[in-house]
C-alpha cells in the first residue's frame, strides 16, 4: 500500500493563495487515482479534488470549482492542490488520499491516507 505525507499547510489570508503537496513512496503510485479530501472542526470528512492515473481527467467539488487545481507528478510521485483566492470557509485539515477503485466521492471508499496538514485562512 502507497504511504502518503502531507506537506505546505499553514496560514494566509483571504484571497491569497497555498499549495499543498502530498508524497506518495513505493512504485504502486501511479496505480492510485489520488484525491483530497478535507475536514473542518465539528464536520464531516468531505471530498476536495480529485485526478486520475495519468492527470487527464480531474474532478472538484463545487465549493471549490475554479479556484483550487489538482495535479500530479508520477516520476516524483506527488500530487498538488493549488489553492487560489482562499475563503475562510476552506480552513481544515487537508488530507491526501488515494484510490485503487478510480474516482470516488466518499472517504469511505479510499484505499489509503495520509495524516493530513492544517490550512487556516484568516478573514
Amino acid at each position: 500500500q502507497v504511504q502518503l505525507v502531507e506537506s505546505g499547510g499553514g496560514l494566509v489570508q483571504a484571497g491569497g493563495s497555498l499549495r499543498l503537496s502530498c508524497a506518495g513512496s513505493g512504485h504502486t503510485f501511479r496505480t492510485y487515482y489520488m484525491e483530497w479530501f478535507r475536514q473542518a472542526p465539528g464536520k464531516e470528512r468531505e471530498f476536495v479534488a480529485a485526478i486520475s492515473w495519468g492527470g487527464g481527467r480531474t474532478y472538484y467539488a463545487d465549493s471549490v470549482k475554479g479556484r483550487f487545481t489538482i495535479s500530479r507528478d508520477n516520476a516524483k510521485n506527488m500530487v498538488y492542490l493549488q489553492m487560489n483566492s482562499s475563503k475562510p470557509e476552506d480552513t481544515a485539515v487537508y488530507y491526501c488520499a488515494g484510490s485503487l477503485k478510480g474516482y470516488q466521492s466518499e472517504a469511505n471508499d479510499m484505499d489509503a491516507w495520509g495524516k493530513g496538514t492544517l490550512v487556516t485562512v484568516s478573514s
